[in-house]
C-alpha cells in the first residue's frame, strides 16, 4: 500500500480512536515501523498530528474538530458511558444536559426512564429525549450554533440560571493533567459554567481521546464534579487528582464487536 494510500487511512483511524501507534499501525498496513515512522513524522510536519512517544495523537489547537468527525470518534466508548452514567440516573429527578455527542449518548440511554425533567442547551438532545414519553424536556433558549446544534449567549445564561436541577451531566473536550476540564467556545464555556452552578451533584462523561487532547478554556475543576464516567483508567496525574479531590472515577468498557 503506498503512502498516499495510507496516510489518510492513518488521519481517519486517529480522529476515530484519538491517537495512533507505530506498532499498531505497522501490524495493520503490513510495513515496517520505520516506513510508519516516516508517515507520522510527514503528518506531523504538515500539522495533521502530532508525534508521541510510540505514535501520535490528534493536534492541540483553538478549534475544535468537526461535530461529525467528534459523534464518530470513540462511538461504542462513549455508549458505554453513557450506559452507565444513566444507570446512577434515578427516575422522577431533574437534570442539565449540555452540548456534545457523549450528552447525546446519555440522552439515548435515557429514553426507558420515566418522571424525568432535563434542562438542555443541546436541540439534538432535545430530539432525542422527544421519543421519551416519560421525559419533560425544556430547551434553554439563545443563540443556535449550527454546526452543533447548540444554543448559546447570554439568553442561554438566564434560562440556564432559572432552573436548580438534581444532576447535571457535562462534557468537554480536553482534560489535563492539572485535573482541569477544557473546551474550545468561551460561549459554550459560560453555559457549561452555569450549569454546574444551578446542579446540586455534577457529572463529567468524557472518553479517553480526552485525555490526549488540549483545549484553550477552562470549564472547572474535577474537583467540582463528583464523579469522571470514562472508558478507560485516566492517567496517573489525573487518577491521582480524582483521589485527592475525592472525586468518583467511574471507567465503563465498551462491547466488543
Amino acid at each position: 500500500m503506498s503512502q498516499t494510500i495510507r496516510l489518510p487511512e492513518i488521519l481517519q483511524i486517529a480522529r476515530r480512536e484519538g491517537r495512533v501507534t507505530v506498532e499498531d499501525l505497522a501490524r495493520r498496513f503490513g510495513v515496517t515501523e520505520q516506513t510508519i515512522r516516516r508517515d507520522l513524522a510527514e503528518l506531523d510536519a504538515s500539522g495533521r498530528l502530532t508525534r508521541v512517544h510510540g505514535g501520535a495523537i490528534l493536534p492541540s489547537g483553538v478549534a475544535n474538530i468537526g461535530y461529525a468527525e467528534r459523534r464518530a470518534l470513540n462511538a461504542e466508548a462513549k455508549a458505554a458511558i453513557a450506559a452507565r452514567v444513566a444507570a446512577d440516573i434515578p427516575e422522577d429527578c431533574s437534570l442539565f444536559l449540555n452540548i456534545g455527542t457523549t450528552t447525546e449518548a446519555v440522552a439515548r440511554a435515557l429514553l426507558a426512564h420515566r418522571k424525568i425533567m432535563v434542562v438542555t442547551n443541546n436541540l439534538n438532545v432535545a430530539n432525542i429525549l422527544a421519543e421519551n414519553p416519560g421525559a419533560e424536556v425544556i430547551v434553554a433558549g439563545g443563540v443556535l450554533r449550527r454546526s452543533d446544534g447548540g444554543l448559546v449567549g447570554a439568553q442561554t445564561l438566564r434560562a440556564i440560571g432559572e432552573f436548580k436541577t438534581d444532576i447535571a451531566v457535562i462534557g468537554c473536550s480536553a482534560l489535563d493533567a492539572e485535573g482541569d476540564i477544557l473546551d474550545f467556545d468561551i460561549h459554550e464555556v459560560g453555559v457549561s459554567q452555569m450549569i454546574l452552578a444551578r446542579a446540586r451533584r455534577a457529572f463529567l462523561v468524557a472518553d479517553h481521546s480526552k485525555f490526549q487532547r488540549a483545549a484553550p478554556v477552562r470549564i472547572a475543576s474535577l474537583a467540582e464534579v463528583e464523579a469522571l464516567y470514562t472508558d478507560t483508567p485516566p492517567p496517573d496525574a489525573v487518577a491521582s487528582r480524582c483521589a485527592e479531590w475525592g472525586t468518583r472515577v467511574v471507567v465503563a468498557e465498551a462491547r466488543e464487536g
